[in-house]
Order: structure tokens, then sequence, then C-alpha cells
């Protein structure tokens, strides 16, 4: 645990609905917790989670940041977003789940640009319970890029063995193919690079089978990614390809690369995921402040059971706290 003088970490709590709010209080009660943490959410439901998967937490409501996340056996939780009932409908999509987990983001958001939090770390939260709410994003990456006026932003998996930042994300895989272009292309490997510190070893991932094998499976290899690592070598940083997807996430898993650009959603989350969920973290690159999460979702089947593993979260918030200088004390 760091020290009194560190900002606490804040932790949304996801969707109501789902496996958020135990994975959030298994978490906390974890001795492995690597920070002060104030949990941004509803108390009601967070005690609830509490008496479901047996965590020995008191759920201690705050008005600020002042002090959160410090007394040994309390959660510190600030109260946000609209009430909810006391006999929540789990596993369920609901307008009103979506609601209270925007909210969430919100206020996390405002923290961290204020400077009060040292990080933001979330909790999944449901698409279509956010879309029933009128929220217009499909996920965290768009929501956190519209609130903090980000327009170079990108999303990265990873875990301990392999770092894979996307070039599109949450869109068809028709519009994702139609939304490549070198501009695009360029800029996330920039990004990538500048995130990433030093001078990392970038690979980037070929669209088509065999990386377009020369324009015979397609042009897009050769008229759009091949033009942008060329630029990009030529700005002084260390990318390559495009290489072959079905080999490339094995080449970087084994040392080769530091990261994989990848073109896709599922191109570049299947081999992240297929690794273990439960030692991925999700990190947006491009904020003004350091934001994780886990990589999985809301889990509806799981809610309410106690079962949901709470490791993705946990690793999240290492690697908040990693990312983060630890400020002195008072």
């Amino acid at each position: 645990m760091t020290g009194p003088g560190t900002r606490p970490i804040a932790v949304t709590m996801g969707d109501p609905h789902g496996i958020g709010p135990e994975i959030t209080v298994r978490a906390c009660a974890d001795p492995r917790l690597p920070a002060p943490v104030l949990v941004i959410g509803d108390p009601g439901a967070l005690t609830r989670a509490c008496r479901t998967t047996g965590v020995a937490l008191r759920v201690r409501p705050v008005r600020d940041t002042t002090d959160a996340g410090r007394t040994p056996g309390v959660l510190d939780v600030l109260p946000t977003g609209p009430g909810l009932p006391a006999d929540l409908a789990l596993g369920t999509v609901a307008a009103t789940a979506g609601a209270a987990s925007y909210a969430y983001v919100h206020k996390g958001v405002a923290l961290a640009l204020a400077g009060q939090v040292r990080a933001l770390t979330t909790a999944p939260i449901n698409k279509e319970a956010l879309r029933l709410a009128g929220v217009p994003h499909p996920g965290h990456t768009e929501i956190l890029a519209e609130l903090t006026g980000t327009e170079r932003y990108a999303m990265m998996m990873a875990d301990d063995r392999l770092r894979v930042v996307l070039v599109t994300v949450h869109q068809s895989l028709r519009t994702a193919i139609d939304a490549l272009t070198v501009e695009r292309e360029l800029d996330i490997i920039r990004l990538t690079h500048q995130s990433l510190g030093g001078r990392p070893r970038i690979a980037v991932a070929g669209l088509n089978p065999h990386a377009g094998e020369n324009g015979l499976f397609g042009r897009e290899d050769l008229d759009v990614i091949a033009p942008a690592v060329r630029a990009a070598r030529a700005e002084g940083i260390d990318a390559s390809g495009p290489w072959p997807a079905d080999t490339v996430f094995l080449r970087a898993r084994e040392g080769e690369f530091d990261a994989v650009v990848a073109q896709y959603h599922d191109q570049g989350l299947i081999p992240v995921k297929y690794l273990g969920l439960e030692h991925g973290v999700n990190i947006t690159l491009g904020l003004p402040f350091v934001r994780t999460s886990v990589d999985h979702g809301t889990a509806f089947d799981l809610a309410g059971t106690g079962t949901a593993d709470h490791t993705s979260l946990l690793t999240a918030l290492r690697h908040a706290t990693e990312l983060t200088p630890e400020e002195p004390e008072d």
C-alpha cells in the first residue's frame, strides 16, 4: 500500500446489473490491492455485493476524495448517479443500469481531470444498456474520448506477455475496413510509440491473409498499411510490417516485438484474451490521465452468484499504479 500522501485511484463500479460491484468489493478486500481506492457507484449495490461474495468490508459513503481508501476494512464510495432499487434485476439489460454506469464514468473523468485522483480504473459496462439509456457511444473508449475532448486515442489490451493496440475498435468489420487510412494507421503507430516510451519495437499486423500476399488477397496492406509503416520509420519509429496476422502475435509473445498494432477489434483481442481474461487489462492511450480497465464484460450470467473472478480488475489496478508515479507523503 502506498503512503498517506498519495491520491486514491478512482474505480467506477460498472453496470450494477452485472458483476462489476462483486469484483469491485473482492478487489478492494484483496491484500494485494496496490494503492488506496475510491469507488464511484452505489453504496447499496456495493453492500449487497459484499453480502453476496462474503467480503468483510464496511461500505462508507464519502463526499470527496480526502483520505479515501486508507482505513483497513472500509470501502469508501462516492455515491453517484440515479438511485438504484434495493432489489436490483441482476443479469438483465436495463436503461437505468446504463444511465448509472455512464454517470460513474462521467464522475470519474471529472475527478481525474481535476487531479483529485491518481488514475481511473473501470469495471465493465454494457453497450446495450448504454444505448437504452440514450448514450450515443458503444463503449468506454469512445465515452472517455468525448468527455476529455481527446481526438487522438487508442485502445491497448495488454498482459505481461503481449500488448496490442487497435486501429479500429467498436464497429462492424465492414465499416472497420473502410475506416483504414494511411493517416489513421500512422497516427496509431505514433501514439503507440509515444505511450510506451523509449524506442519500442512495433509490429503492424496485416489486414488480409498473409498480409495480402503482394496484392493477391486485397490491396489494403500494400496501399494503406505499408505506406504508414514506411512513414513511421522515416520519423525514427521502430515499426515494421505489415506482418501476417496469424503469426505476428506469437512472435510478439515470444519477445520479438514490444507491441502489435492490430487492424480491427477481434484480430487484436482474440490473441490477448486467449492468454487468459484474468491477466489482461485494457489501457486507453492518449488521454490526459491514466485509465485502465478489465478486459472482460459484465458477465450477466454470473451476476449475483458471488463467483466472479476479480483478478482482471486487480491487474488493472496494478497497471494503473505502475503507470503513475508515487507521490511523496505530505
